[in-house]
C-alpha cells in the first residue's frame, strides 16, 4: 500500500514528511499543534466571513424566536431562543486526573449542546438555523411576510401549505438529520434525510415518526451527502443544505459564542490575557466545531485556544489540516477504515471550506479511541448524572491531551502560558446525547462498565 500513488506522491513519502501519519495509520491516538496558527488579527484579515455576518444570523434567530416558542414548547423558558446550559463538573475532572494520573490546573466545564431542546444536539443550532433561513428567504420572496412581522404567524394552515410545495434534502450520519429532519417538518416542507450507514437505528426511526423520508446507504457519510446533493440537483424546489460547504450552517454555529460570552458574564467567569479558555470540539467534517471555533475566536481572540477531538478511525479534519489537503484527502485513502461508536464523528473527508477558514485560527487536534469514550461515558453518568452519547465525549478527554503529551505542553510554553494554567478554562463541547433511548443508553453504561473493568 505504501507504493500506492496519492496526490503525486506514494503514501510512504507522505508519511516521511508527516511523521504523525504513520500513528494514524495504525489508528494510535495522537495530538497535533497547529504550524500554521497564527494571532487573530493576523488570520482573520485571510477570511471573508465578519462580526456583520454572525449579528445577521443571530438577529434571524431573534425573528424565530416567537414561532419557535410556539411550536416546541420545551423552548418557552428561553422565549424561543435555543441554547443549552454550561456547567462546572468538578467530580469528571476529580476522576480523570484519577484515570490519567494526571494533576488539571485549572477549572473543567462542560457546555451541554446535548440537551439543546428541539433535536438534542449541537446540530440544533447550525441545521435548524438554515432550515430557518431558506423558510424566511421562501416567505419574504412570495411577500407572504415581512421582517417586522411577528414570526409566529408562520404557525398556520396557510405557510404549511406554502412549504407543502417546497422540499428539503440532506446528507447525515445522524445528528444533523434529525435537526433538520425534525424543523422542516414542522415548517409544513417535505424532507429527505440520506442517512449512511453509521447513522443509529434510533435517529431514523425517530425522523420517521416526525414525517422525513429516510434514505439509507450502506457506505459512509460521504455517499449519503453526494446522493442528497444528486437528488436536489433534479428538483428546482428542493433545497439542499451542504453540510461539508454551508456557510449558512457555519454561521448558524458562531452564534453559540456570544451566548457563551452573556453565560460567562452571569457567572462572572473572565476570559482575558491572565484567564485563557481552552476549547474542545468534536469534530465530524468540520462545520459544528468550525463554525463554534469561529465565534469564539470573533469574542476572544487570542485568549481562546481551540482544538478539534476526532476518532482514531475517522482522523479527517487533523489530516485534512496537517497535511493542507483538506477536502482532497480522505482517512480511507491511507487505508484507515472510518468506522467507529462515535457516529456524529463517522467521516472520511473533512470539509475544505471549515478546513481553508480556520487554518490559521485553529490550535490543533487530537485524536481518542470509541474505548476511552465509553469509558468516559459511564464516569460521566456516575460522577455528574450527565448523560451524553459517545461522540459527546471526545472533548471532555481534551484537557488531559493537552498537558501531558509533549506537543501540548510545548503548545503552553510557546504561547507563554506556563504561569497561567491555574486559572485556566478547560470547556468541553458536549455534542449530543439527550435524545438517545434510555435503553440504548444503558447498553453504552454497559460497555463503558465492561471496558473499564478489563482495564
Amino acid at each position: 500500500m505504501n507504493d500506492r500513488i496519492f496526490e503525486g506522491k506514494p503514501l510512504k513519502q507522505w508519511m516521511d514528511e508527516y511523521p504523525m501519519l504513520r500513528s494514524m495509520v495504525e489508528t494510535d491516538e495522537v495530538f497535533w499543534t497547529n504550524h500554521k496558527y497564527e494571532k487573530f488579527e493576523d488570520a482573520i484579515k485571510k477570511i471573508g466571513l465578519t462580526e456583520d455576518d454572525v449579528r445577521e444570523a443571530e438577529e434571524r434567530l431573534e425573528r424565530f424566536a416567537p414561532y419557535i416558542a410556539k411550536v416546541f414548547p420545551q423552548t418557552r423558558e428561553t422565549n424561543g431562543i435555543i441554547e443549552s446550559p454550561v456547567v462546572f463538573i468538578d467530580n469528571m475532572k476529580k476522576e480523570l486526573e484519577k484515570m490519567y494520573g494526571q494533576d488539571m490546573p485549572g477549572k473543567l466545564m462542560l457546555k451541554c449542546d446535548s440537551h439543546l431542546p428541539i433535536s438534542g444536539s449541537i446540530k440544533a443550532r447550525g441545521g435548524i438555523y438554515e432550515v430557518l433561513k431558506h423558510a424566511e428567504d421562501l416567505a419574504l420572496e412570495k411577500n407572504m411576510l415581512s421582517k417586522d412581522d411577528d414570526y409566529s404567524v408562520m404557525d398556520g394552515e396557510k405557510f404549511k401549505e406554502f412549504y407543502s410545495g417546497y422540499s428539503i434534502a440532506v446528507g447525515s450520519t445522524g445528528n444533523l438529520g434529525l435537526s433538520i429532519g425534525i424543523m422542516s417538518a414542522q415548517l409544513g416542507f417535505k424532507v429527505y434525510v440520506h442517512m449512511s450507514s453509521d447513522a443509529k437505528q434510533w435517529k431514523k426511526d425517530m425522523l420517521r415518526s416526525k414525517g422525513a423520508v429516510v434514505v439509507e446507504y450502506d457506505s459512509d457519510y460521504s455517499k449519503a451527502v453526494e446522493e442528497g446533493r444528486k437528488q436536489a440537483e433534479s428538483d428546482p424546489n428542493m433545497y439542499f443544505i451542504d453540510d461539508e460547504n454551508s456557510k449558512n450552517l457555519f454561521l448558524g454555529y458562531c452564534v453559540a459564542a456570544g451566548r457563551l460570552k452573556k453565560q460567562f458574564d452571569e457567572m462572572n467567569i473572565a476570559v482575558d490575557s491572565d484567564n485563557q479558555l481552552f476549547v474542545y470540539l468534536p469534530c465530524g467534517v468540520g462545520g459544528g466545531p468550525g463554525g463554534v471555533a469561529f465565534g469564539l475566536k470573533l469574542i476572544f481572540k487570542d485568549n481562546v485556544h481551540c482544538f478539534f477531538a476526532e476518532p482514531t478511525h475517522s482522523p479527517c479534519m487533523t489530516m485534512g489540516l496537517m497535511t493542507g489537503l483538506h477536502e482532497k484527502v480522505s482517512v480511507q485513502d491511507f487505508g484507515i477504515d472510518n468506522i467507529t461508536d462515535a457516529d456524529g464523528l463517522a467521516v472520511g473527508r473533512p470539509s475544505g471550506f471549515v478546513g481553508k477558514t480556520l487554518e490559521n485560527l485553529i490550535s490543533g487536534s487530537y485524536t481518542v479511541s470509541d474505548e476511552k469514550m465509553y469509558a468516559m461515558l459511564k464516569k460521566m453518568i456516575d460522577s455528574e448524572k450527565i448523560e451524553l452519547e459517545p461522540s459527546a465525549l471526545a472533548g471532555v478527554i481534551g484537557p488531559v491531551k493537552l498537558l501531558s503529551e509533549e506537543a501540548g505542553k510545548d503548545y503552553i510554553k510557546k504561547k507563554g502560558l506556563d504561569g497561567k494554567m491555574e486559572n485556566a478554562i478547560h470547556m468541553a463541547w458536549a455534542t449530543g446525547g439527550s435524545m438517545v433511548p434510555k435503553e440504548i443508553m444503558k447498553e453504552y453504561y454497559k460497555k463503558g462498565l465492561e471496558i473499564l473493568e478489563r482495564q
